[in-house]
């Protein structure tokens, strides 16, 4: 009730019936804090169907509250759940963002079973629900399914699995952000309608069932390598994955079909990108952005509480990255009006003391881009260089700072999200104008590297992009009398790079005066193109054979590089910024 203090609950009733959404948050890791970024479809049920929305900390007893009406929605949580628990080089993280005090135990022990976060969790929560009431469908989500709708690698276990949906067997998967499908799922269950050909799903079927569709149906499909076809050849994996992201990207309206184990997965097209006026009635819904009473303290919470969505999707391409395919290509962005009011809601909270904290999303310059040519089956807006067909308009995101930047109670905003290097050298006056007044003394860049073949393979822009940018930057920043410290996001082991290329790119960030403060070895999440590439060892685009770092050894000496590069900057800082030596005596020599 405390969550929900904003909604007339005793105006939810439906038909004078009591409907219940079960939805579980606390143990798999991910707190139930109501805010935009973690529950859109929960409050798309709320907002449409006028339902009823229960929340328990337990994922034991599904019986709680009685027989779902319509069906079970399982979530893994906000990250995918191996990601959540395991580092790249597989071992447990000792720190969850999600979880009451970053801690991912219950209690002090630090026990596989005593994670607040299962591994798996969608698979372990599908079983649960379906134990307890077998004939209630059960749909997945979030990103742990839909990333893992197909044949996918899973670097805990250093191996291929099949489709979460078969392994959970699950009724069907909703991919995507999913408001748009999941609605429709519920359309059709409380008119007792079947969930065949929905858009943003995917199915599962029996080869009997399978057969039975494909002569009822006369369907464009595209028939990916089967869980055979690629345990006989995993160079085909390559092609399964290249396959799926070309049609994400496509927006195509092919049926994409693959064969597991001991049934078939069908992936329905994708519904259309929700329109600028869907997105503002979405994101204005009465969110009270708290925390769960029950976990109260979530470092997450402390950055997104505050915080407000601008744009959703991504038109980078980007191999290690997974937004494109999860959020899809094109871009949408929130009109003026809805983000002010916004902005007002966030500054009345009691707890707010005057700073936006982000104002972006997936990236944040991407904000009021459109195409000349309004689409393309490519969408690769960024690579190898700016498509000419992409409209940056500046002056509209200019025009947006400026507004909320206005308002009586904000003393700062903040864009803490992604900036893209060659659109801001594109957009001096924007640039100029976040380096005045929305940077934090410190902005955070992601080159990812420095060198032309590894950054070919990741698909980002060429290493000239980032010097020209660190010149313009620090040219503004001499103007505005600014101290303005760029900081580097790195990647090491990513497949294509070697341990020449790291040293290389070491000695390049010294060259161009970046100090480096975190870096990230690769890891093989799946639905990405990069792991693609670290399992078969091949080049996405021309799929020759390319090096990958898969050993602990190789990984760790490209590691040690980078480390060295950290413990300089600590030096340096040591240097330029001694401690103070307090009054007193503090050598450990007795005073005479």
């Amino acid at each position: 009730n405390k969550m929900l203090e904003k909604i007339d609950i005793g105006s939810l009733a439906y038909k004078n019936n009591l409907v219940a959404i079960k939805i579980h948050f606390g143990e798999e890791g991910s707190t139930g804090m109501i805010h935009p970024i973690y529950v859109r479809r929960i409050v798309e049920f709320l907002n449409k169907f006028e339902w009823k929305l229960y929340i328990t900390d337990t994922n034991t007893d599904f019986r709680r509250f009685g027989k779902p009406r319509l069906f079970f929605g399982i979530t893994g949580g906000n990250l995918d759940s191996i990601v959540a628990n395991y580092t790249g080089n597989g071992k447990v993280r000792e720190k969850d963002s999600y979880s009451p005090g970053g801690n991912p135990w219950f209690g002090n022990k630090r026990e596989k079973t005593s994670r607040r976060r299962p591994d798996r969790a969608s698979m372990l929560y599908t079983n649960l629900a379906r134990s307890a009431y077998k004939e209630v469908p059960i749909i997945l989500g979030g990103v742990e399914a839909s990333l893992r709708r197909f044949i996918h690698y899973d670097y805990k276990q250093k191996k291929l699995r099949g489709s979460i949906l078969s392994d959970a067997k699950a009724d069907l998967i909703v991919y995507g952000m999913g408001e748009q499908a999941i609605t429709q799922i519920a359309e059709r269950l409380s008119k007792g309608k079947d969930l065949t050909n929905i858009a943003g799903t995917c199915e599962r079927l029996s080869e009997k069932a399978f057969r039975a569709r494909q002569v009822r149906e006369e369907r464009a499909t595209i028939l990916l390598p089967s869980w055979q076809e690629i345990c006989e050849n995993k160079d085909l994996f390559l092609r399964a994955e290249k396959e799926v992201d070309s049609q994400a990207r496509s927006y195509a309206d092919k049926q994409l079909i693959q064969k597991q184990q001991s049934s078939w997965i069908i992936q329905h097209p994708q519904p259309p990108r929700l329109t600028s006026k869907e997105m503002d009635s979405l994101y204005e819904l009465p969110y009270t952005r708290c925390e769960h009473p029950s976990f109260p303290n979530v470092p997450a919470a402390r950055m997104i509480q505050h915080s407000l969505t601008t744009v959703r999707g991504c038109s980078g391409n980007c191999s290690f990255c997974a937004i494109t395919r999860h959020q899809g290509p094109a871009i949408t962005s929130r009109s003026h009006e809805s983000l002010l009011r916004e902005a007002e809601t966030v500054s009345s909270m009691k707890n707010f003391t005057g700073t936006i904290s982000d104002l972006g999303g997936p990236t944040a310059n991407l904000y009021g881009v459109s195409c000349r040519i309004g689409s393309c089956k490519k969408h690769d807006c960024l690579y190898p260089k700016v498509c000419k067909n992409l409209q940056v308009d500046e002056k509209a995101f200019l025009s947006l700072l400026k507004q909320i930047s206005a308002l009586p109670a904000v003393k700062n905003v903040f864009i803490s999200s992604g900036l893209r290097l060659e659109l801001l050298v594109k957009t001096p006056a924007l640039f100029k104008e976040i380096i005045r007044a929305h940077t934090p003394g410190t902005m955070k860049i992601a080159p990812e590297h420095t060198e032309k073949e590894v950054l070919e393979i990741m698909h980002k822009e060429s290493h000239e992009q980032l010097r020209k940018f660190l010149n313009l930057g620090r040219r503004l920043s001499r103007e505005l009398k600014k101290d303005v410290h760029f900081s580097p996001y790195i990647i090491s082991s990513h497949p294509g790079c070697r341990e020449s290329h790291t040293a290389a790119m070491a000695k390049t960030l010294k060259q161009l005066g970046l100090e480096l403060r975190q870096f990230q070895d690769f890891t093989p999440t799946p639905g990405t193109l990069a792991t693609a590439m670290y399992v078969t060892g091949l080049h996405r685009d021309t799929e020759k054979p390319i090096f990958v770092a898969r050993g602990q050894s190789e990984r760790m000496k490209q590691r040690r590089i980078l480390e060295k590069l950290l413990q300089s900057k600590n030096t340096s800082q040591q240097r330029r910024y001694p401690r103070k030596q307090k009054k007193g005596n503090y050598s450990g020599k007795r005073k005479k």
